[in-house]
This record gives C-alpha cells, sequence and structure tokens, in this order.
C-alpha cells in the first residue's frame, strides 16, 4: 500500500496502544479526521502519521553516515520534527535511455550489484501493484463479496494512492480452479454470495503518456494475486508436474496450470479462463499502442502464487506475440516448471527478475529436495523432465541486512511483499549496509505483520486491524459496511 501525499492533521497527538499476547506495542499519530465512508481512501492511514520515516534531507543523510558507525540506527528515529512526518518518495527521473537495461535485455548484469537506483524504483513500482491486490482483496467469508475486489478499475489506484505511478487499470482479472485449492480461493458464507466459483486475481494497466514518456516506452502491466501465508503452500501444492502443451517436453505445476486455465459455462466470472481473459486484453493493448507507432512493453508482476501465474503469462504472451519484449519481476515466487519449461522461456526471449529472500521458504517449494540443483549431474541421473527448475536470475536479500527488523523466526513475515519491498528499498549490494536514504515508510512493513523491531513502536497487523475496526458500526455493533454500487463486482460479457 502507498502512502498519501496530503498535508498533515495538525491536531492534538493521541498515543494508541495494541496488546498482543508477547508485548505492548504503542504509536504515536495524529487524530484521523472523521471519514463517513466505512472505507476512506485506504492511503490515509496509521503510515501517514507515525514518525518512522527513514528519508531525511540532503544534510540529515550526510550526518547520518558519518555517525553510522557509533550511532545505533534505531535511536536515531527517535526524534523527528513534524516536517518530516509528511511522506517522502524517491525522485521519479527519465530512465528511457535504460529502457533496455531496466528491462532485462543484458540480463541485468551491469544494474543489480550495486542495485541501480532507477531499478530499485521500477521494481518497488511493480512491487507496489502486487501489493495493491492483497490491499484491495475482501477477505471477508461472512462478506457478500468475499472474493472480490473492494472496488472497481476506476478507483483502485485512486483509494490506495498508487495514482503517481501514472497508470490505469483497463481490466480486472478473474479466475477458478478444476482443482480443489481451498487456500488458494477464498469462499463467501454469505446467503447471496457475488460468486461461488471466482476470485478476482489481478489487473492489466497501462501507462499514460507522461509515465510513457519517462520510462521510455508503453508499459502494459499484469499484476497477478498471491497467497499470504507461507503454510498454505506445504499445504495445497500438488508437487504433480502437468504437460503444457501438446508439444514438447515442457512441464508446470498442475495447480497453477489448473488456476490459470479453468473456466466453466455455468459460472458468471469465469465463462473465460484467465488466461484468456488476460490474453485479450493484451492483444487488444499492444495493436492499439503499435497502430499509433508506439514503442510497447510488456511486464508481469506478482508476489507468490502470482509469482508463478506471472510466469504462465509470461509464456503465453510471448509465444503468441513473439517480437514484444516481455519481462517478468516476481517477489518470493515458487519453482513452477521443468527444465524443459525453463528452456522454453529462454528461448522465447522471456526475462526474469526473482526477488527472493533468503529465510523465506515459498522459493524453495515445490522440489525442497529435487531442483535445479540437480542439473550438474544430469549426465548421470539422465533426462530431468521431473525435475522443479527457477527461471531467470535472482536478486537475493537477507532479513538480517536490516537494522529495523526482527531477527527471530518469523515465517509469514519473511514471506511478506512489504518485507520485500523494505528490503530492496534499502538493498546496495550483498556486501553494502542498507542504506540510510531508504524513502519507504518503515511501519509498512507491519501492515500484515509483526516483524519491525518493538522499539519502533509500531503495532502488529495493523492494516488488518484497520479493517476489521471498520466493520464496527457507531454503535459498536457488528455490521459489514455497504460497497458504493460503482464498486460491486461486475459479471464479464459472454
Amino acid at each position: 500500500m502507498a502512502l498519501a501525499t496530503s498535508s498533515l492533521i495538525t491536531t492534538k497527538p493521541l498515543v494508541r496502544s495494541k496488546r498482543t499476547s508477547n508485548h505492548t506495542a504503542t504509536a504515536t499519530v495524529a487524530e484521523l479526521p472523521h471519514v463517513e465512508s466505512p472505507f476512506p481512501n485506504i492511503a490515509l492511514t496509521l503510515s501517514n502519521f507515525l514518525h518512522l520515516s527513514t528519508a531525511a534531507t540532503a544534510n540529515q543523510d550526510d550526518q547520518h553516515e558519518r555517525d553510522r558507525s557509533t550511532s545505533d540506527p534505531i535511536s536515531t528515529m527517535s526524534t523527528v520534527s513534524p516536517a518530516r512526518l509528511k511522506p517522502l518518495y524517491s525522485q521519479k527521473e527519465d530512465i528511457s535511455s535504460l529502457f533496455p537495461a531496466i528491462h532485462g535485455k543484458a540480463d541485468w548484469s551491469s544494474l543489480l550489484h550495486p542495485l541501480h537506483p532507477g531499478l530499485r524504483r521500477e521494481i518497488i513500482k511493480y512491487g507496489e501493484f502486487a501489493q495493491a491486490t492483497y490491499d484491495a482483496f475482501d477477505y471477508n467469508p461472512f462478506s457478500e463479496y468475499c472474493g472480490s475486489c473492494l472496488f472497481s478499475q476506476l478507483n483502485l489506484f485512486s483509494k490506495l494512492g498508487l495514482d503517481r505511478h501514472g497508470y490505469n487499470i483497463t481490466k480486472y482479472i478473474y479466475a477458478m480452479s478444476h482443482i480443489d485449492l481451498p487456500q488458494w480461493l477464498e469462499k463467501s458464507l454469505h446467503g447471496e454470495a457475488w460468486s461461488r466459483d471466482s476470485n478476482w486475481m489481478g489487473f492489466v494497466a497501462v501507462s499514460g503518456d507522461e509515465e510513457s514518456t519517462r520510462i521510455g516506452c508503453r508499459d502494459i502491466t499484469v499484476a497477478w494475486r498471491g497467497t499470504v501465508a507461507p503454510a498454505e503452500w506445504c499445504e495445497d501444492l500438488q508437487n504433480q508436474l502437468k504437460q503444457l502443451g501438446p508439444e514438447g517436453d515442457a512441464k508446470v505445476e498442475q495447480g497453477f496450470h489448473s488456476l490459470y486455465t479453468s473456466k466453466s459455462d455455468s459460472t458468471r466470472y469465469n465463462k473465460s479462463s484467465a488466461s484468456e481473459q488476460v490474453m485479450t486484453e493484451i492483444k487488444r493493448l499492444v495493436n492499439y499502442y503499435r497502430d499509433k507507432g508506439e514503442r510497447v512493453s510488456l511486464t508481469i508482476t506478482g508476489h507468490s502464487l502470482g509469482g508463478a501465474l506471472a510466469l504462465l503469462n509470461a509464456h503465453e504472451a510471448a509465444t503468441a506475440i513473439p517480437d514484444l519484449p516481455v519481462s517478468v519481476i516476481s517477489f518470493g515466487a515458487p519453482r513452477v516448471g521443468n527444465d524443459a519449461f525453463r528452456n522454453e522461456l529462454d528461448r522465447l526471449g522471456v526475462k526474469a527478475l526473482r526477488v527472493v529472500v533468503k529465510q523465506d521458504l515459498v522459493p524453495k517449494t515445490p522440489g525442497i529436495i529435487f531442483n535445479e540443483g540437480l542439473k550438474r549431474m544430469e549426465s548421470m541421473t539422465g533426462s530431468l523432465d521431473w525435475v522443479y527448475m527457477h527461471v531467470g536470475f535472482e536478486l537475493s536479500l537477507d532479513i538480517k541486512s536490516s537494522p529495523y527488523l526482527k531477527k527471530g523466526l518469523d515465517f509469514s513475515g519473511f514471506h511478506s511483499l512489504e518485507t520485500y519491498l523494505h528490503l530492496v528499498d534499502g538493498f546496495v549490494g550483498p556486501d553494502s549496509e542498507f542504506r540510510s536514504n531508504a524513502k519507504r515508510d518503515l511501519a509498512l512493513v507491519n501492515k500484515s505483520s509483526g516483524l519491525l523491531r518493538d522499539e519502533l513502536s509500531v503495532p502488529v497487523c495493523w492494516y488488518n486491524n484497520k479493517r476489521i475496526a471498520d466493520e464496527r458500526q457507531v454503535s459498536l455493533r457488528w455490521g459489514r459496511p455497504n460497497r458504493e454500487k460503482e464498486d460491486m463486482p461486475v459479471p464479464l460479457p459472454c
């Protein structure tokens, strides 16, 4: 979730405490303005008002660098002037000359170590698109709209504060599965549920004129929703490879394939599969902008399960439109297919950058034991068409690199996309210290986890708790927030 850029509320500070089973977390925030809607602009949340920004003026950054060897990075944040409460973002410079390199033409060889600032900002941008699929998803099983998006295509970016990226959503994607995957698809318990079969799985967006000029192309972006808890992978992955097409040896995990390709005439939202929905829109946008003489690229992103769907989408898009530059930027994604699948993606020219936290379990699945590590033994073992292989190039991150994160075991926190974005924001190189002038708000790490150090006094899972609070009426009776008509799911045309 992004941070709002509106001016601060200059009301009397209020100290709120949240007691957890292990400790009490206290945050000092400014009083929020009264909002009538049960879902106000979500960007106006706790993270706007916490005095935890690591960004500073140029002079403060220089002083911080000089003091690093003697100062505790936590203590340097203990007092912050009110002027710095306003969220800050990295400057958006013109990177049009870097377009081929940013999208992996040279396999990011000159941009990863050290991490180029332009590439860092692009990775975070696509990561925030992937995060939007979580922030805007209705997880409440008692909601009539559980499994759908909370907002319409027109409203989603503005509600989450992501309209600053300069993209417009053109289509929502819905998915179902003919394989029983209870932890991948949310089900509504409401008697009049919007759908019994389908879930909202992401969106297609395209860069506007100004952003296209800045980055050097008309960028079509697909963001796929994933899963949050790593325990689901051990429970749900079938570990069975399925033939990808009628020809060749490429195989992929059957659960991913089912979610991407399943459809049914009896459903309202999946008379066409997620594959058909997304490819129809990609082809339409490519033809539209190429007819105008523009350079067009496709960037597909996703976290966890979403990263797996991103690779399937990239394979199909590169096959259907051979001259289209296709790149994938995934976060905490599992292995998807076998060696033949990886070779096909290489042959098609798909560029994949995998962002991986070393302590995260999900990228180690499926194929924890038998994986690409056996490649060097292929002469002895024979064909490895039954072994899962990772695709593309890896940007490896380490929880231990951040001075703001706890060092104990928290597998859910390790897998959180907000943790990934925090680490990307501070990453320079494998042997470098965490950036002192990182711009991303620390409070976002605890949006749905408790990985921040207790000294920072950021409430655990504050975003989830805010959602629960929004479902309480003023009378303190429990009630579901009503949706605006424009934010209700609309069945896809036949």
